[in-house]
């Protein structure tokens, strides 16, 4: 490893023809001496007796991928590889992740690079390092394919699916913290007695009973009839000869779909005869979990649009018409090449933020292009628009288009009816209709199914039409701003467990009804009640912050924690620094509107307190302790 005591530099992780180095990384979870947010630390070097091309060569090429990069200046290689990384994180995806830093030293520069997921951000680094070198060397680099592998795996990553994406978000941008439980699975927003957790569109207030309703598809279907509501006939069958018998006696067309599932997974519409049915009772068994019995439907395919109706917290929010995946021909690409010339357009990437998934190709899509006289290695003529399913399953490369704007009145009242005899967050509705524009009362409309854990990608970035903000709508439900989202927070620089019991006592004795959480290096405190101390600093502050009854909580961070593991939460109403050094002074960024720091110097003491300061000398033998528990009473 290089030695940043060292005049020499030694080479660590470089080739024999590098040019630089990257060393000593360490990833924070949250604010550190570095950046205000989570964030990949590195150090850069350039390699002695080997010189780097002029910093122009590289913004040449740079340029050609980012061309705002190419109007910058950089003072320094340094500043230069710090940009393209932060830039390159970004995935092509949008993802949020802009804040860099970088700090000069004699033999070598420490980077900074915002990060959500170590594991991407690190190889993001070394794809850029690979890149600048590749430059240096005027060789060939594979840019899109490198860049395909790094949306991979974050895609894979707990923060890589749409919904969780979408809603981890829009929670950095309202301040509503949110971090992973990775022992529980779960998403959690907000602190203390503050806090929400959840799985994508799924929380811990949802009703578990009605959540599993939702997936009993004959029981829910049986249940909305009682409501009145449009719901296509149709039987439950065991078997192969129950199906047809079934389909005979309701008449072709007829869907097919297992009684247990979601995502549309093994659903098959538009049955036209025996030898269809066969093919579909076939996909939907497929589908069924081993656990679950081999139970299908077979209903009436009703004709019409497929739409997706969302309501959060029993309100109707959005819209949206989805279309199966179909090509256009151009007179000489087969079917199958003119899929993968769509699946190569850039609102194909199939990431967390793009309004498409990839086209799929199975057995479904070859049965119905038979259907249609066509196959995969049919040519069709130009212009001409062959669509590829019968069932317009997003996933499988569906088009959303959003029809918030036209649903009729009598419909959001349809909806909202069925969502507030359920106890979910959010609740999609799949409906049938010929024109959601006019009244469900007046002609062909059917309601198909309801989701308990409804995807918003659709509604948040459809193909085509406006955006709806579902992820606030959700969020806004818990939180009606991201102070609202948070505890109050006391941060010490040094504070003994004497100390932190006396401060824990005075506050319990304004407030006995709360319940404190407090750890200190040495110790961990729920009110009076001492815990057990975890070796991993921060896994204890985590714990505290998970606690549902936790009102307020106290936590000591020294300038070693800060270094080793950085803080894991951002905001603070009350800081008391006692001699701080430089880096222990980070406890003053991002204070929150109001917060109150005390700071003592020696005997000198400042208090900082709404945009006023206050400074005067301690007295003779006056505890520390007297100054900050009177500024502490003022936290409520």
């Amino acid at each position: 490893m290089t030695q940043a005591t060292s005049s020499v530099l030694v080479r660590v992780n470089a080739r024999k023809t590098d040019v630089f180095d990257i060393f000593n990384f360490k990833h924070y979870v949250g604010p550190n001496p570095y950046l205000e947010t989570g964030a990949l630390v590195f150090d850069w070097a350039l390699i002695e007796n080997r010189k780097p091309l002029p910093i122009e060569d590289y913004i040449s090429s740079i340029g050609d991928r980012y061309p705002h990069l190419s109007k910058q200046t950089y003072e320094s290689h340094a500043h230069l590889f710090a940009q393209v990384v932060s830039e390159v994180s970004k995935l092509d995806m949008n993802l949020h992740s802009h804040r860099w830093s970088i700090k000069p030293d004699a033999n070598y520069s420490r980077i900074s690079i915002q990060s959500l997921h170590e594991r991407t951000t690190r190889a993001v680094v070394y794809f850029v390092w690979d890149w600048f070198e590749a430059i240096t060397q005027d060789k060939d680099f594979f840019f899109d394919e490198e860049l395909l592998s790094l949306q991979r795996q974050f895609r894979q990553s707990v923060y890589g699916g749409p919904t969780v994406y979408a809603l981890l978000r829009t929670a950095y941008e309202k301040g509503i913290p949110t971090f992973y439980l990775w022992e529980e699975g779960l998403m959690q927003y907000g602190y203390g007695k503050k806090q929400v957790r959840g799985v994508a569109t799924t929380f811990e207030c949802d009703s578990h009973l009605d959540s599993d309703f939702t997936t009993r598809k004959d029981d829910c279907k049986t249940f909305l009839k009682t409501l009145g509501l449009p719901i296509p006939e149709g039987d439950i069958v065991w078997s192969e000869k129950e199906a047809l018998a079934a389909a005979r006696e309701i008449r072709y067309p007829v869907a097919v779909k297992p009684v247990v599932g979601h995502k549309g997974i093994g659903v098959t519409a538009g049955v036209q005869d025996a030898k269809e049915l066969e093919a579909a009772y076939g996909r939907a068994l497929a589908a069924i979990p081993e656990d679950q019995s081999a139970r299908v439907i077979v209903e009436k395919s009703i004709s019409g649009q497929d739409f997706r109706l969302l309501c959060v917290n029993g309100r109707f929010v959005a819209a949206t018409e989805r279309r199966p995946a179909s090509v256009v021909g151009d007179g000489y690409l087969t079917i199958k090449e003119l899929i993968r010339e769509e699946n190569r357009t850039s609102a194909r990437l199939d990431t967390p933020t793009s309004p498409m998934s990839k086209i799929q190709c199975d057995e479904a899509m070859e049965l119905y292009l038979e259907e249609q006289g066509l196959s995969l290695d049919s040519v069709i003529k130009k212009g001409r628009t062959v669509y590829l399913r019968k069932v317009a399953n997003l996933s499988a490369g569906g088009i959303s288009i959003d029809a918030t704007s036209i649903i009729h009145d009598d419909n959001i009242i349809l909806a909202q009816d069925i969502a507030q005899h359920f106890r979910l967050t959010c609740l999609g509705i799949d409906v049938i209709a010929e024109n959601l524009a006019e009244s469900w009362k007046s002609g062909n409309f059917a309601v198909i199914e309801i989701n308990a854990a409804p995807g918003i990608l659709m509604h948040l970035n459809p193909c085509v039409g406006d955006s709806v903000d579902v992820p606030s709508h959700i969020l806004e439900t818990f939180f009606t701003s991201g102070i609202n989202a948070k505890i109050p927070i006391i941060t010490f620089n040094k504070i003994s467990v004497g100390e932190l019991q006396e401060t824990i006592d005075h506050i319990l004795s304004h407030h006995p009804d709360w319940t404190i959480g407090a750890v200190c290096h040495d110790a961990v405190f729920v009110n009076r009640s001492q815990k057990s101390f975890r070796q991993d600093y921060n896994s204890n502050v985590q714990n505290l912050l998970r606690n549902p009854k936790v009102d307020l909580l106290i936590v000591e961070y020294d300038e070693t924690t800060l270094e080793e593991q950085g803080m894991f939460y951002q905001n603070s109403n009350m800081v008391v620094l006692d001699n701080p050094t430089e880096t222990e002074m980070m406890l003053m960024r991002n204070m929150i509107d109001g917060s109150t720091v005390v700071i003592k110097k020696d005997h000198n003491i400042s208090i900082r307190r709404q945009g006023l300061i206050e400074d005067y000398t301690l007295g003779v033998d006056e505890p520390f302790t007297r100054v900050y528990l009177k500024e502490v009473g003022t936290i409520e």
